[in-house]
């Protein structure tokens, strides 16, 4: 697929951000755990305040004792798709420093890791797809999460699939999307 076609930057950027996107088609093959190991090993790296690093992944690889549990956990409509994920995870961030001050930016430094995960997996050519569409609250009770940590978002990972064995209504959504402008989201002095 020509990406590009579809995402036109507005300024010089690298292409690794523009290349980067959230297919659905997966082909249900597995990936080792060494690959599974240099994605964490990517956001392992990521910044975050006073260098906390709040960020969790607690994961199940497809045709394991897990594997149920954490497709369950996901809303109908990614189900359809994801059943041909190798892996799905969930991620968590601590709420607290270690010294149990609040955390403000918890959060935020998951993003970070979550994004340094998602463009490593787009340099191994991996499809790394994020979601809401799970139950936060029985992810954070099956998974025994502690009550200092919240329930951010769920990651489907695997290798390309055929955009052909979606479902239509999938496939007319198999593309790379376009972003709002730089005017839209970047102001000066005040919120405009």
């Amino acid at each position: 697929m020509n990406i590009q076609h579809f995402r036109k930057p507005e300024n010089d950027v690298h292409e690794i951000f523009i290349n980067r996107w959230s297919p659905r088609a997966m082909s249900g093959e597995e990936i080792g755990e060494a690959m599974l190991k240099t994605l964490f090993e990517a956001a392992r790296w990521a910044p975050s305040s006073n260098n906390n690093q709040p960020w969790r992944f607690i994961y199940a690889r497809r045709n394991t004792p897990h594997w149920e549990n954490f497709f369950n956990l996901l809303a109908e409509g990614n189900q359809i798709w994801a059943k041909n994920a190798a892996v799905l995870i969930v991620v968590i961030s601590k709420t607290t420093f270690d010294s149990g001050k609040p955390a403000r930016t918890h959060s935020y430094d998951a993003g970070a890791a979550w994004v340094s995960l998602a463009l490593q997996g787009s340099l191994k050519n991996l499809v790394v797809h994020g979601m809401q569409g799970f139950d936060y609250d029985r992810a954070k009770k099956e998974l025994q999460v502690p009550d200092d940590y919240t329930v951010e978002a769920m990651i489907a990972i695997g290798r390309h699939g055929k955009k052909e064995d979606l479902p239509d209504y999938q496939q007319e959504r198999e593309f790379p999307s376009t972003r709002k402008t730089i005017a839209e989201i970047a102001m000066e002095g005040i919120f405009k």
